[in-house]
Formats: C-alpha cells, sequence, structure tokens
C-alpha cells in the first residue's frame, strides 16, 4: 500500500496533490489517501481505495512540524511500502519533517520512478530543473515528492468511492512551535499560479512603463502578467509577479514571454506551459528556440499589434 499526502489549504484541496494520486497509481500498489486536518471528498476518482482524515483539535491551520507528527504516526500504524507527495513547498516540506522524524531518506522531486525492484531507480530534478540526477532509494518506507506539472492529473477509468477513515492522533506543544496563525490578503481573484494565460517580461520591455501594453494583452485574454527575475531585481515589478525558479512555479495554457531570453531559472517556473510564444529580437535567445511560436522583432511593436488584431476581431 502507498500513502498519498494531499495537501490543503483549511480544506480547499492543491488540485496539485491530484498529481501525487495520477503519479503514485504507476508505482503498483493500492492508493491510500490521507489529509490532515479536513476530508477531502472525491479522491476515489484518482485511484484512491481508502482515505485515511487525521484529526486532532489543534489541527485547525497548516502547521508544518504538526503536519509531519501527525503523517509519521500514520506510518507507524499503516507501513506503507511507500509515502508520496507532490513537490510543492507544502508538501517537500511536511516530507522532509517525516523524514526527519524516522530518519528514513526522503527523495524529492522525482520525475520516473522504477519500483521493478525492491531498490527503486529514481530520476529526479536537482538545481532547478537544470541537472537530471539517477539515485537509488532503499528503505523499508520509502518516502518520495513527485516535481510538481511533471504528471497531468487524470482520473481512473472506472473510479470507485474511497472509504473514509478516521485516524486520531497526539501531538505536543513542541510539534506545533510553528503554525499558521494569521493571513493577510495580497491579492483576488486569479493569480500568477493559477491563471490560464500568461503574459510575461523580461529586460527587453525596457522598463516599468513598458509594461503598460502586457497588460493591457493580459486583461484581453483574460490573463495576468508575470516577469523576469531581472525586472524584479531592477525594481520594475514585485517579486509576487516573478515567474521561475525562485519565483512562483507556473503551468498556464498559454505562456506569452515578452522580452525574456530564457535563462535556466526561467524556463524552469514555467516549462511546463501548454503552449509558450516568445517575442524577442534575439533569434537565437533560449526562449525562442525552445517556444512553440516565435515572433522575433520588437515587442513593442508586436504586443501592440497583437492588442489591435484582438479588439478588432472582438468588436
Amino acid at each position: 500500500m502507498i500513502l498519498v499526502l494531499i495537501t490543503h489549504d483549511r480544506g480547499e484541496i492543491e488540485e496539485s496533490s491530484l498529481q501525487g494520486l495520477t503519479a503514485a497509481r504507476t508505482l503498483g500498489h493500492e492508493i491510500h489517501a490521507v489529509s490532515i486536518g479536513a476530508e477531502m471528498p472525491g479522491l476515489g476518482v484518482y485511484g484512491a481505495s481508502v482515505q485515511y482524515v487525521i484529526s486532532h483539535d489543534r489541527l485547525d491551520d497548516y502547521s508544518p512540524s504538526a503536519w509531519g507528527s501527525a503523517l509519521v504516526q500514520l506510518v507507524e500504524s499503516s507501513e506503507p511500502a511507500a509515502v508520496v507527495s507532490v513537490g510543492t513547498e507544502r508538501g517537500n516540506e511536511v516530507m522532509a519533517h517525516v523524514g526527519a522524524i524516522t530518519g528514513l531518506p526522503m527523495v524529492a522531486n522525482c520525475v520516473e520512478i522504477d519500483t521493478s525492484t525492491d531498490v527503486w531507480n529514481i530520476s529526479r530534478t536537482r538545481w532547478g530543473g537544470s541537472l537530471l540526477e539517477s539515485t537509488l532509494l532503499d528503505a523499508p518506507t520509502k518516502l518520495v515528492t513527485i516535481t510538481e506539472h511533471s504528471v497531468e492529473t487524470s482520473p481512473v477509468d472506472s473510479p470507485g468511492e474511497a472509504r473514509v477513515e478516521a485516524f486520531a492522533v497526539e501531538l505536543s506543544d513542541i510539534d506545533l512551535e510553528t503554525k499558521v496563525v494569521d493571513r493577510v490578503a495580497t491579492a483576488e481573484g486569479v493569480t500568477l499560479a493559477t491563471s490560464p494565460v500568461v503574459v510575461s517580461g523580461g529586460r527587453g520591455v525596457g522598463s516599468p512603463e513598458g509594461f503598460a501594453a502586457l497588460e493591457e494583452l493580459a486583461d484581453l485574454l483574460s490573463g495576468v502578467v508575470g516577469c523576469s527575475r531581472v525586472v524584479t531585481n531592477n525594481g520594475w515589478r514585485p517579486h509576487s509577479d516573478q515567474v521561475g525558479q525562485t519565483g512562483t512555479v507556473i503551468a498556464p495554457d498559454l505562456y506569452i514571454a515578452c522580452g525574456i531570453s530564457g535563462a535556466i531559472q526561467h524556463w524552469v517556473g514555467m516549462m511546463a506551459s501548454k503552449t509558450i510564444i516568445a517575442i524577442n529580437t534575439d533569434a537565437e535567445a533560449p526562449m525562442v528556440t525552445k517556444a512553440d511560436y516565435a515572433v522575433v522583432g520588437d515587442l513593442s511593436e508586436i504586443v501592440p499589434a497583437i492588442v489591435a488584431e484582438i479588439k478588432a476581431r472582438t468588436r
């Protein structure tokens, strides 16, 4: 049996967790999902036959150490072959706590797992995706996280309903030393992480004022504006708009890269985009050579032309 951690924010499931269920189905074991502090309905659609709901009156919000301790107690009780999570910030954090508490090795950001022998042969991304490492994992219970967006979520052919089982845990004050106690809303509606369309700008935009055209294009496409690291370093846009290894990792349906060279740190953050369009004066820029479509030219002319054409077609 394999346990799959289902992460959530105050009862609202993180969709990336469904990628974890999809990936776990390839590992050759029965799938049991586990959610901490809240029940997540509908997991049987993605292959879970059982859903453990870990409960405690102090699990009312996210606490990485408490989640880790709670998950360890379930692992010790159920003795799974493996525990799987998606390698989001929260997923990696909780799984690292599990590894630290149990002393078991944890392999993060896996993209391919061969389970044909007791010792798993794993390929995983490192250095922000610029390196693909092969490693062997030998442990009585294997702890792995799956690289976010490396698997496309899909339901099973014949879904059933996951049997819900409550699992009570004991937590100490030390377990709850770190816990979310308050939040400040910084954005409403569609965000950079969730938007199906992202229009992103880099050094080639030239100035903060140059993003006005990108804002207009994004608005017409019901999308949001992103940017590269150099833009935030120059103070043209806030860090919350940054796409990349040190920013936000995204997977929109459409990514329009305007004046972005395509450094590996940026590429890692948006390479899961379904369709990539690059606009750049440099025909040899990495973003141009890797994009699905490219327009070589001055973005200050090309973007307004696209905006005008969209407006003409939607009148």
